[in-house]
């Protein structure tokens, strides 16, 4: 287990607890973030001291206070339900009385096909090609950022997705536009085993079972990362995959350059590729598998996209008197 830095005693208790559950780094960063707020709000008494009615109050102050989002009130949930169960063995139980978070009922934001072209005009290189899988396959941001190379199947024109929302597995359609990018990432790949690393974080489990499979080429990432790094918990050299944020950042100023007006981000690729298909006349169900979304009604929300333009209602301005002035 790699080294635990920070000074509280508790804390390095609560990163050993996360870390022999082999949860990733984001999780273990998230939840000792939330964990310390907690200790903070409550005037840094110990947990131990504490319980679910404390717990209340402080996901109380965060929606009232606050004013954070649903799923944000979520996580912080998510990190004392942990630390209750896993650190001090004493579940929380039912939590009464808390005030939750609102989640928006808001239609997602989709991009026209000459906004999405526009947008890809101005990304370039690992970005661009990035950008036309979250479009072109529906892949969420993560889910393509942690992509292996044995993960595209170009025979039967798939990709699979594994681990995705849920914990499932998923096929989704793939997009022709990766073969000559695989090719320069295999010359990256060489050049690192030739160096003595080119090897590639994998699961626990699968470290475990295949001590020499990090330096295969099937395991490696379809988006690597421009330079090698140390890893934060074992220390080891490694290629990790593309940084999202620089990805998000690529996007975000794509949006601006290529003068969409709308809040535009990768998500709005996924959002953008669901109702495109719809238009098409795709079945909602082909849809929904094709976006791993475990609910139909969750996949529903796109149809409220197809009726609220285009001809789905005439407005009533276009027969009022006078309405044909300049």
């Amino acid at each position: 287990m790699g080294r635990v830095n920070t000074s509280s005693p508790f804390l390095n208790e609560v990163i050993a607890a996360i870390r022999v559950r082999h949860y990733s780094i984001r999780t273990e960063k998230t939840y000792v973030g939330w964990i310390r707020r907690f200790i903070l709000f409550h005037g840094k008494r110990h947990p131990a001291g504490m319980g679910a009615t404390e717990v209340g109050e402080f996901l109380t102050h965060l929606a009232v206070a606050g004013n954070v989002a649903a799923s944000t009130q979520n996580q912080a949930l998510n990190a004392l339900v942990f630390l209750y169960k896993a650190v001090l063995d004493r579940p929380l139980g039912d939590l009464h009385g808390v005030i939750r978070a609102k989640k928006p009922q808001r239609l997602p934001v989709v991009l026209s096909r000459e906004e999405i072209a526009g947008l890809l005009r101005h990304l370039e290189g690992s970005h661009w090609l990035a950008a036309c899988l979250m479009y072109g396959s529906g892949l969420r941001l993560m889910e393509c950022v942690r992509l292996r190379v044995m993960d595209i199947d170009f025979d039967h024109q798939a990709i699979t997705v594994r681990g995705g929302k849920g914990a499932k597995d998923r096929v989704v359609s793939l997009t022709d536009t990766l073969k000559r990018h695989l090719s320069s990432v295999r010359n990256i790949h060489a050049k690192d085993l030739a160096d003595g690393y080119g090897e590639v974080w994998l699961p626990h489990a699968l470290a475990r079972k295949y001590p020499n499979a990090a330096r295969e080429w099937g395991w490696q990432y379809v988006f690597p990362a421009s330079r090698r790094s140390t890893d934060p918990r074992s220390g080891i050299i490694r290629r990790h995959h593309l940084d999202e944020s620089s990805l998000q950042r690529a996007v975000k100023i794509a949006v601006r350059k290529a003068g969409i007006r709308k809040p535009a981000s990768c998500h709005t690729l996924r959002h953008s590729f669901a109702t495109h298909l719809l238009e098409r006349g795709m079945d909602i169900r082909t849809v929904q598998e094709q976006l791993g979304h475990k609910d139909l009604r969750t996949t529903q929300l796109y149809t409220h996209l197809l009726r609220r333009g285009g001809n789905a209602v005439v407005s009533p301005l276009d027969h009022a008197p006078g309405s044909g002035r300049a």
